[in-house]
């Protein structure tokens, strides 16, 4: 009996239909109602980018207990919401402390992709990016692109 090779093109495509990411319209089908000012898709992925860099510098802090600590403390940088937390209390704190405190902050729209941007396999719900030196210029792009956003209503 010999083996009959199969199309691995074939494969590849199923595998990448079945596993594959998800687009930017469909993430936003699970938004929250809070979910405001939100990314677009360019901004969303400039901010993974800086989040990987920030990681290499050890300049970030996710997950809400830790944020909430450092933005009472004073501690500037981005904080970066994923819009498709459930429950919203969870978080729905956060914004009104950086509005409080003038930092910048934005949504966007998977906790899954935020979580894999800081190098985890957990899906992280906020994420706060300090400035470095390393990536200064790829953080002040975003920063002026968060801030431009128009304020939640």
């Amino acid at each position: 009996m010999t083996k009959i090779k199969g199309d691995p093109e074939g494969r590849e495509a199923q595998a990448e239909a079945c596993s594959g990411e998800r687009t930017y319209q469909e993430l936003l089908v699970n938004l929250n109602p809070i979910a405001q000012p939100l990314a677009s898709r360019r901004l969303t992925r400039k901010l993974y980018k800086c989040i990987k860099k920030a990681v290499k510098q050890k300049q970030i802090w996710r997950g809400v207990k830790e944020v909430q600590k450092f933005v009472n403390k004073g501690e500037k940088g981005i904080m970066i919401l994923a819009g498709d937390t459930l429950p919203i209390e969870v978080y729905c704190h956060l914004p009104v402390m950086c509005e409080d405190r003038n930092l910048p902050y934005v949504y966007i729209p998977s906790k899954t992709d935020l979580g894999a941007a800081a190098g985890s396999k957990r899906p992280t719900c906020v994420i706060m990016v300090k400035p470095h030196e390393e990536y200064q210029e790829t953080y002040d792009e975003c920063l002026e692109e968060v801030q431009a956003l128009p304020p939640p209503v």
